[in-house]
């Protein structure tokens, strides 16, 4: 199974808003916050079960980050597709 990977930049505030949206999204297997300097400040793994759990805390602590920097990078990896992986299989089937 391929990971996807996925960078998106956020300014201030909207960064906790962006992770609770992706967290929320279901196919996400890991999100990276990086900084203006492409240091990673925060990674975040996600696992189906504790989606819910997780999310509270993860929220907070990123509204935190925003406050300290203008400009933020996530990384998103996530798991493809169940229609994506069916159609990669049917492909390979074929030839």
């Amino acid at each position: 199974m391929t990971v996807t990977k996925e960078e998106v930049k956020v300014r201030g505030a909207e960064l906790a808003d962006k992770i609770k949206t992706v967290i929320h999204e279901g196919n996400v297997r890991r999100i990276i916050v990086k900084d203006p300097h492409d240091h990673t400040v925060m990674e975040i793994p996600v696992t189906v079960g504790v989606v819910a759990f997780i999310a509270a805390p993860v929220v907070t602590a990123a509204a935190a980050l925003a406050a300290v920097a203008a400009e933020w990078t996530i990384q998103i990896d996530r798991d493809p597709q169940p229609e994506q992986e069916l159609l990669k299989l049917e492909d390979h089937q074929a030839s």
